[in-house]
């Protein structure tokens, strides 16, 4: 059946800049032969909806209309890539704005949900460039489409997995809501405090769900007492 937007699917992919170098994959091998590997990161497939955004706007046409287990190549321009560098997108900001007051070249900042590379330095002023470093630069996909998801529950994790790179996450679903386990630490992360609306809003209009909540427990640490 021909994968449409609103789809649920597990894609495996490695994406290679103009001169064939590996800027993202989620082949666990390809990235450490590559020097690309992290340790924080997801391998062996990410979860995206079709047509949501959670890839390259080149890569979600290329993956509109394909039926699963379906395999290609794609070379895409920078304009449904990674678009092109803009003006907007340099800042120039106070040194006083940093931590210690201290601003090096080459310090990656996050702000907003966004984030930037410390460009320049003079003086008490510093340059942030929030445009992608792959920006005004055509990239190629291989890809291979290995599942679609089907239940309210794979959907969850899958999306919660995309958004803060925690898998395995706690789903429980009862009637027309579910409720989401959400790891303690995780609550102080500035992506997730950007992010948890937006995955509500697609969980809610992707599947029959009427309620989604996230659920924080903290438990008072229990300490045996050891007879001598």
């Amino acid at each position: 059946m021909a994968l449409k937007k609103g789809d649920f699917i597990r894609l495996n992919y490695t994406g290679r800049m103009d001169d064939g170098k590996v800027f993202d994959t989620t082949d666990e091998e390809i990235a450490k032969a590559e020097n690309v590997y992290s340790p924080q990161g997801l391998y062996g497939g990410d979860v995206v909806i079709i047509g949501y955004g959670h890839t390259i706007a080149g890569l979600d046409k290329e993956l509109e209309g394909k039926d699963v287990g379906a395999e290609g190549e794609v070379t895409i321009g920078p304009e449904d890539a990674f678009g092109m560098p803009r003006e907007d997108l340099i800042q120039s900001v106070s040194v006083s704005k940093f931590r210690d007051g201290k601003a090096q070249v080459g310090m990656v900042i996050e702000q907003e949900g966004r984030q930037g590379v410390v460009t320049k330095v003079i003086g008490r002023r510093a340059t942030i460039d929030f445009n992608s470093p792959l920006a005004g630069r055509p990239v190629t996909y291989s890809y291979k489409i290995d599942a679609v998801l089907e239940t309210p529950e794979d959907k969850i994790k899958g999306l919660f997995a995309l958004y803060t790179g925690v898998q395995d996450s706690d789903v429980k679903i009862e009637g027309d809501v579910a409720e989401l386990e959400i790891p303690t630490g995780i609550t102080f992360n500035q992506r997730w405090l950007f992010m948890k609306g937006k995955l509500a809003n697609e969980i809610l209009e992707n599947t029959d769900l009427k309620e989604v909540r996230f659920v924080e427990t903290v438990k008072k640490e229990e300490k045996e007492a050891k007879a001598e």
